[in-house]
């Protein structure tokens, strides 16, 4: 029997496939946390990511459960910040980040993601 080698020099992961295949892939998440640990860049480079979803709960959900928020807390307060105009500085520095990320998505693909 002879062995079988791929004839593509790229193994295409799953979601690899999915995108190929017209399928655009998003995060239902944003976390410091995913952006900090790189973990964001790495699904955007290695698995086809293309967007993300965020919203006032999943924000919520975030800095109570991470403390990677708590300096930038303690930060914002002491300047004053609290309530909406706290949660709006770390929401936007979030999506800030993640959006540069994204940059090159929508350069490539225009509006869209795909």
């Amino acid at each position: 029997m002879s062995s079988m080698k791929p004839t593509n020099a790229r193994i295409l992961t799953s979601t690899q496939t999915l995108h190929d295949l017209g399928q655009s892939l998003w995060l239902d998440n944003i976390t410091r946390d995913l952006l900090n640990s790189g973990t964001l860049k790495r699904y955007i480079d290695e698995s086809s990511v293309t967007g993300l979803t965020s919203n006032p709960t999943i924000f919520d959900h975030a800095f109570k459960n991470s403390t990677a928020y708590d300096t930038t807390i303690r930060e914002e307060i002491a300047k004053g910040k609290t309530g909406e105009g706290l949660f709006f500085n770390l929401a936007l520095d979030d999506l800030t980040r993640a959006a540069d990320w994204f940059r090159p998505i929508h350069d490539r693909f225009g509006a869209g993601d795909r």
